[in-house]
């Protein structure tokens, strides 16, 4: 347990402490925008790869008796996950987080106008919807400390564009998106167009959430999901 606690810690940190505005600048000028990217990519990458594993060591205290039916939840959620995830790290997002260089002069992509947060709401869904069938005080401490991140990032994230772009930018760019998905366009305030690369986006999120159904998951993680479905 000591080891997922610490996991945990120096995941929390390097998603404070690296992107602070004035770390951010001084990683960016020593190591490029890509280079920072990548390097902060694989740290995290590294990072969640060490809290699965201790994870799956750490001792089981149940919470809750499990149920078929709330292994459903997330086969049914983690397409919307990897579409947000996959298509917002490849589309440009000057609001949010973006793997593409942000160019706030541009008309928001797809995915943007969708919500100005696909990849934290991407890993809110992910961590939400594997809490029914893991009813433990890992899974808790785990997807718990997941979403509670991914939530906190919002706001943060709004902060940290609205002082990089200025308030009339910001302000601008902001009433073409919304942070709750698809409110903008149902509040007709934004129109979706869509494009090739966002089509593409999503069929390659598609086939990753497809793989790791089928194989991805009993190979990386463990179980299988399909083998506790309820039917």
């Amino acid at each position: 347990m000591a080891q997922l606690l610490l996991a945990i810690l120096l995941f929390l940190t390097a998603h404070v402490v690296p992107p602070a505005p004035p770390v951010r600048r001084r990683l960016i000028a020593l190591l490029g925008r890509r280079g920072y990217l990548l390097a902060y990519s694989v740290l995290s990458l590294a990072l969640l790869v060490w809290i699965v594993i201790t994870a799956r060591s750490a001792p089981y205290m149940a919470l809750w008796s499990f149920a078929p039916w709330q292994s459903v939840i997330p086969v049914v959620a983690m397409p919307l996950a990897f579409w947000f995830v996959v298509a917002g790290l490849a589309e440009p997002n000057p609001l949010s987080i973006s793997l593409r260089r942000r160019n706030p002069t541009l008309p928001l992509a797809p995915i943007v106008v969708i919500t100005r947060h696909p990849v934290l709401w991407g890993f809110l869904i992910w961590a939400g919807a594997h809490l029914p069938p893991n009813g433990d005080i890992v899974a808790l401490i785990l997807f718990g400390g997941m979403a509670a991140l991914a939530a906190a990032g919002m706001p943060l994230l709004d902060r940290r564009a609205r002082a990089r772009l200025g308030d009339e930018r910001w302000k601008a760019l902001s009433r073409g998106t919304s942070v709750l998905p698809f409110l903008a366009i149902a509040s007709r305030n934004a129109r979706i167009r869509f494009s090739g690369p966002f089509m593409l986006h999503t069929a390659i999120s598609l086939a990753a959430y497809l793989w790791f159904l089928l194989q991805g998951h009993r190979l990386l993680i463990g179980p299988d999901p399909l083998s506790l479905l309820p039917w």
